[in-house]
């Protein structure tokens, strides 16, 4: 008998429940694995974020932060003679040995490459939660990260280390597009990403960390092998953490375009409208009303209908007009009934 074997019939013998042998545990673990791979049978019940006070705080924080860099570089202030000086000290050349392994790491920053990888996760992730926001989310993502970024980068026109004219100049207004850093912004967003879609708090924290060491990373990477000022990848880093910051604003219109997507794939493909809940038992054989008036009509008709004859119809009978059994009321006691009028003799 195996240890593992020895210890389960121990504990089963204390507990005096059946215990759970290597084989059968194996079996419970291939199951739950197999049903991580089936459909849920709907979307998960999860609200998307909102632009909470917590993440406004942090929106400006970033907003003046980055405002901060661009105004340093502009002004050529210290943190232009940083970029210099670790330029000139070529990082690259002081470790030859990282320059094989981080000429693929910082793929990870790549647009296309990162796109295709993250666009077939959150795909199979559509595909089992019956939904197509985190399809809609990363795609928004990326519209602004691409407007924002490529918006600031031919504003400014700062020209990368290699390129560099004047030592001690911020390289501005010139002819480039290295500010900020489009490899550390897309890193943040794309990354970031999974963190902003889990919908479990041990989800949201583990991706968070990932999400920052990929982003750090990314950044520092494009230092080492000189192809970034330090300050583009500060920038880099606050352009890719406000899109993240200000994603709930796109949240209504995510959710828009999601039902009008699926509305128009189950015309296409001739899926059934989800039918409505029908009533127990029929009321009338008429059919539904169109307006709230004919409505209020028909129900006032079958109230009528249900109040037995030498009953006020405004009475206080009780019961639901035309769905339940309505049990005999009371003359109103504040208006006398009048007697029926003989009829005519024509």
């Amino acid at each position: 008998m195996s240890a593992l074997h020895h210890i389960a019939i121990t504990k089963a013998g204390r507990s005096g429940k059946p215990a759970i042998t290597g084989g059968n545990l194996a079996s419970v673990r291939t199951d739950r694995f197999l049903a991580r791979l089936e459909q849920e049978p709907q979307p998960p019940n999860v609200p998307p974020p909102v632009m909470s006070r917590t993440r406004m705080l942090l929106l400006w924080a970033t907003l003046g932060f980055y405002a901060a860099i661009v105004a340093a570089v502009w002004a050529t202030t210290w943190l232009v003679d940083l970029d210099w000086q670790v330029m000139l000290f070529r990082p690259y050349k002081q470790w030859p040995g990282m320059h094989a392994f981080l000429d693929y790491f910082v793929v990870l920053g790549q647009r296309g490459p990162t796109a295709v990888l993250i666009a077939a996760w959150l795909g199979w992730r559509c595909w089992r939660q019956r939904t197509l926001r985190p399809l809609l989310v990363m795609g928004c993502a990326l519209l602004m990260l691409n407007l924002s970024v490529g918006a600031a980068k031919l504003g400014m026109g700062r020209e990368g280390p290699h390129y560099a004219n004047v030592i001690g100049s911020n390289e501005m207004w010139l002819t480039g597009d290295i500010f900020p850093s489009g490899h550390t912004a897309n890193a943040v967003v794309t990354w970031g990403i999974l963190a902003y879609l889990a919908t479990t708090p041990t989800a949201r924290r583990t991706l968070s960390v990932i999400a920052a060491v990929f982003a750090l990373g990314v950044g520092t990477t494009t230092v080492y092998l000189g192809t970034h000022w330090v300050s583009d990848v500060l920038l880099g880093w606050a352009a890719g953490l406000l899109v993240l910051l200000a994603l709930p604003w796109c949240e209504p219109l995510i959710a828009v375009v999601e039902r009008h997507v699926l509305a128009l794939r189950d015309r296409l493909f001739g899926v059934p409208a989800p039918a409505d809940a029908e009533p127990a038992f029929e009321v009338s054989a008429r059919p539904r009303p169109a307006t709230a008036a004919r409505a209020a009509d028909e129900q006032r008709s079958h109230a009528d209908a249900a109040v037995p004859s030498g009953t006020w119809p405004g009475g206080t009978a009780r019961g639901t007009a035309g769905g339940r059994l309505r049990q005999p009321g009371h003359a109103h006691s504040g208006r006398p009934e009048h007697p029926a009028r003989p009829v005519s003799s024509r």
